[in-house]
């Protein structure tokens, strides 16, 4: 049997709703980006369940329909009589039923009623308005496409706005989580080939299986994986990304492309491309949940010190190496955009590498604030600050692939116009680098 990771919280949470909506009725949702295994997540919790699960696939609503009777009549053993042509008339069946049993019932891609027919949101909460007091479903919505899904469940002008009693966003496998998969199938693995698959994969399941599957473990092997011609990866950002985005992805595409590439502010961005960027890069960090906004520790909350980052460790790589030679991609030529990678790897990796120490210090439960630090310019930048104020102290940390590289000394001298700021505190400062991996 395959091993199932890492979901160990999310597995328990929705037993328990499970549990509960044998009393009374439960609505979950659940959303995260493609591949991040939530279909995988909610057949794991409900294997041993009645659990009716409906697709929403691009297609009629007739046709759908019928696809679903055929589910329900297999996984709730009852007959569905006459010819259901709307998922409203479905949706009442399954309520009704679910006053007599508890179940549950999944329907995944729900954003895409949008497309298909989108009165079917207000047509679901009438019906479980009048239905849910005395019904035993254990009702979960799952979809991938962020925005739409918030959209649906937390815009208050929204017919299901304020109905959902439990919500999960599904995150990517952290860095533990991937040390675990590497120990199971390559247990010789070096700080570097987890550092490469913590960059190409970003812990997103269905990335790290098919490494796995590949047996794809060093940095070499990944790329070839990676940039087979046959490879999902190939045109996996513009498959996760075009239907999100809609008519305007190009100019999406073109600031995540700069970003990736390394010009994180504002000012960089609309130098290269002459547009007005501010509503674009406020919709790719509020409605997408694709970049974050980072800013100086101990700066203002509206200083205008700003860098841009992308959350997605895959999608930083793919539109920094693939989308942006694109043309390359078209000829089949993945030859030289291996060798462009290898060529920038070691200093497009740092990013990353610091990421992964945060993400590691975060989980340590010492910091109750962690950031970066740059002045003016981007003089004096030191990668890790945290703080633990309850206890009084910081530390200050530097983040090098080399240990070889690490200057503490230097470090400190960094720090002067921050320590200045914390009278009574205690500073430590430590190198990082791939040896503490």
């Amino acid at each position: 049997m395959k091993k199932f990771y890492n979901r160990e919280k999310e597995l328990g949470e929705l037993a328990s709703i499970e549990q509960q909506a044998e009393q009374n009725a439960q609505m979950t949702f659940m959303v995260g980006r493609r591949r991040i295994g939530k279909t995988s997540l909610l057949l794991k919790a409900y294997e041993d369940s009645t659990l009716v699960y409906l697709f929403v696939a691009k297609k009629s609503e007739i046709l759908l329909c019928q696809e679903f009777i055929e589910e329900i009549k297999d996984k709730l053993e009852i007959p569905v009589f006459g010819d259901i042509k709307d998922f409203k008339t479905l949706f009442e069946l399954l309520m009704q039923v679910s006053k007599e049993r508890s179940f549950t019932l999944v329907i995944d891609e729900f954003q895409e009623f949008q497309h298909i027919n989108a009165s079917i949101y207000s047509d679901i909460q009438r019906i479980w308005d009048l239905n849910k007091d005395n019904s035993h479903i254990n009702l979960i919505f799952c979809g991938s496409i962020y925005s739409l899904m918030v959209k649906i469940f937390e815009n208050q002008k929204e017919p299901l706005f304020g109905r959902a009693d439990h919500k999960f966003h599904i995150q990517a496998f952290d860095i533990d989580t991937l040390k675990d998969v590497l120990k199971d199938h390559y247990p010789n693995y070096t700080g570097e080939d987890l550092l490469a698959l913590f960059i190409f994969t970003g812990g997103i399941p269905k990335y790290v299986e098919l490494i796995i599957q590949n047996k794809a473990f060093t940095l070499n092997s990944m790329l070839d994986t990676i940039l087979n011609e046959n490879s999902l990866f190939i045109d996996e950002g513009k498959n996760l990304l075009v239907d999100e985005f809609g008519k305007d992805y190009g100019n999406y595409f073109s600031i995540l492309s700069l970003i990736a590439s390394g010009k994180t502010s504002r000012n960089e961005i609309e130098s290269i491309l002459s547009i007005e960027t501010g509503g674009f890069l406020n919709r790719l960090e509020k409605d997408f949940d694709l970049i974050k906004k980072i800013r100086p520790f101990l700066a203002k909350p509206l200083s205008k010190k700003v860098k841009y980052y992308i959350n997605d460790n895959f999608l930083s790589f793919w539109f920094r190496f693939i989308y942006k030679h694109k043309t390359a991609v078209e000829l089949g030529n993945t030859d030289y955009i291996k060798s462009i990678i290898l060529r920038d790897y070691k200093m497009f990796s740092g990013k990353f590498l610091e990421k992964l120490f945060i993400e590691k210090l975060a989980k340590q439960g010492y910091y109750n604030k962690i950031g970066t630090y740059w002045e003016k310019s981007n003089q004096n930048e030191i990668d890790i600050v945290a703080v633990n104020y309850l206890e009084k102290y910081i530390l200050f940390a530097e983040v090098k692939r080399q240990q070889s590289n690490i200057n503490l000394e230097l470090l400190k001298k960094k720090s002067l116009k921050l320590t200045q700021k914390f009278n009574g505190y205690k500073f430590f400062y430590k190198g990082f680098s791939l040896q503490d991996i």
